[in-house]
Order: structure tokens, then C-alpha cells, then sequence
């Protein structure tokens, strides 16, 4: 795997081990715009690495640093997302200028990389998130189009549960508190559920609770087989 290192001077130092992998995509209308900007001083924004849509790897912060990419966050207890993460900027204009699928050369670049970073810092695929998991109120990214199934069949994120669902019948109040405990910030309690869609059931994205959805979130709280996470 071939990285190009374009160096971002926004980073500072960690406070936390590296126990997440945040993925983005970049919502602006080319690459080059996009990596202008996470290489900008005045931006204050950056990520780890950015994977264009020809399948092009940049690095811009060193992992052992903490890049600025996940903003007001949290995700299993944890508020200093950024601290705790990898950030990787996927090229793709985003909901507000274009949304589109994303290219098999730029998944097929991620792929090993996702891989490499999880591997090396031992990341459990229920910390393999979208910036919209950790910034339900604030971020939709990277959004429904992404192929988190791909990740998922090789064991490089969750995935959706498909078999054996059942109601558990839970009251709103209830699917809340459970999808807390899963790791969503639920402040929002709208912003969250939408969310969670966007992530485990992307054909329907209406902040709707119904079973369905209670059947997921209840098979993803589940006891997993030994060695499984």
C-alpha cells in the first residue's frame, strides 16, 4: 500500500490510547479542495489520512498524534474522540454538493488501510465508526451510500444483523436508553435514531422507532460468541 505524505500542521498530542477508527467523507466538491483546507492552519481541521476516489492514500498527522477531525464527539463514554481516534477522510462532495456511491478503486484503498490501522491498535469493529455515530446531532457523513458491508464481511466493522431478529417491544423511552448503551450520544434523541439508521439500515432514514429497528439494536446488544466484539 503506497501512501503519500502531505503533511497538516494541525495536530496536537493524544491524552488517550488509540481505541477507534472515525470515518469521514470529505463534503466538499474535489479533492483538492478538501485537502487544501485539512492542510490549512487557519482551518484548524484535519484528519490522519485522506483516500481519494482513485484510490490515491494521503497521510497528513502521524497516528501517534492527535488529528482534528471528529470535533464535539462521543462514543461509549468517551468525549475526546479525537484523542481515542484514527480519523480517514473519504473523497466524496457529501449530501450538500453531490452525493454519490464511492468509486471500487477509492474502497478498495481504504480497505487495507482500515485494515493495517485496526490491526495495529487491536481496534474491536464496534469502535469502526462514521463521524455520524460519534456527531449524531452535527454530521451525516459518511453516509447511507457507504459500503459498510464490504467492511463488515471482512471483519473490519459491524454488521448489520440479519438473522433471528426479534421485537423486544421496547418503549421509545427504552430503545433509548439501549441505544446509549450501545455508544450514541441520544441528547438528540431524533438525531440519534437517524443515525443509527443511516448506519445499520440505510433504505429507511425517517427518525421513525420501530421493530425493525428495535430488533437490530437489540441483536447488536446481544452476547457475542466468545473471541467475537
Amino acid at each position: 500500500m503506497q501512501i503519500i505524505d502531505t503533511p497538516s500542521p494541525n495536530f496536537d498530542d493524544r491524552s488517550l490510547p488509540v481505541s477507534m477508527l472515525v470515518l469521514h467523507y470529505t463534503g466538499m466538491q474535489d479533492a483538492e479542495s478538501a485537502i487544501a483546507r485539512l492542510t490549512d492552519a487557519e482551518a484548524k481541521v484535519s484528519a490522519h489520512y485522506l483516500v481519494a476516489e482513485d484510490g490515491t492514500v494521503l497521510r497528513m498527522v502521524d497516528e501517534d498524534k492527535r488529528a482534528w477531525h471528529a470535533g464535539r464527539s462521543h462514543w461509549r463514554g468517551i468525549s475526546d474522540v479525537n484523542s481515542a481516534s484514527v480519523g480517514i477522510e473519504i473523497v466524496n462532495p457529501g449530501h450538500e454538493f453531490g452525493y454519490r456511491p464511492f468509486p471500487p478503486e477509492q474502497i478498495s484503498a481504504l480497505i487495507p488501510l482500515v485494515s493495517d490501522i485496526v490491526e495495529r491498535h487491536e481496534i474491536t469493529r464496534g469502535n469502526v465508526v462514521g463521524h455520524s455515530d460519534v456527531a449524531p446531532a452535527r454530521k451525516q457523513d459518511p453516509g447511507e451510500l457507504f459500503p459498510w458491508s464490504k467492511l463488515a464481511r471482512l471483519r473490519l466493522a459491524l454488521p448489520r444483523p440479519t438473522r433471528n431478529l426479534a421485537d423486544p417491544h421496547w418503549t421509545d423511552g427504552g430503545f433509548m436508553l439501549a441505544l446509549e448503551r450501545f455508544g450514541y450520544d441520544v441528547s438528540d434523541a431524533e438525531a440519534a435514531v437517524i443515525a443509527f439508521q443511516r448506519r445499520f439500515r440505510p433504505e429507511r432514514i425517517d427518525g421513525v422507532i420501530d421493530g425493525e429497528l428495535r430488533s437490530i439494536l437489540l441483536a447488536l446488544l446481544l452476547p457475542k460468541p466468545q473471541g467475537d466484539d
